[in-house]
């Protein structure tokens, strides 16, 4: 697994009405863009796709970051998330500041 020590950005944060990012989001984004490991091999044809957010509030939404981070990872690693046919989600209770993503991305088996 990859571990990123950044706290997941919720939805509620990422969008503005339906189209726009927040400046929220964009600084997010530039943030994960920046932090993602440059190298990492993506397999051709189906993923399977493994995520642990470590929350600090036990009540925020497994979902919640999701998208944000689906479309990161798309984005930095040039792969369509139409590709992902499996996926594993995982919450962890961390404390404040503790904060983090672990992603990995596998060919389907």
């Amino acid at each position: 697994m990859i571990n990123l020590d950044i706290k997941p950005l919720s939805v509620n944060r990422a969008w503005r009405g339906r189209r726009f990012k927040t400046s929220e989001y964009k600084a997010y984004e530039k943030q994960m863009l920046l932090i993602l490991p440059k190298n990492l091999d993506i397999p051709s044809g189906n993923l399977d796709v493994s995520i642990k957010f470590g929350f600090s509030n036990a009540g925020s939404d497994i979902d919640n970051p999701l998208k944000m981070l689906v479309d990161i990872l798309q984005k930095k690693y040039g792969f369509n998330d139409n590709k992902i046919y499996k996926m594993n989600l995982e919450k962890i209770k961390t404390k404040k500041g503790c904060e983090f993503i672990e992603f990995d991305i596998r060919g389907v088996e």
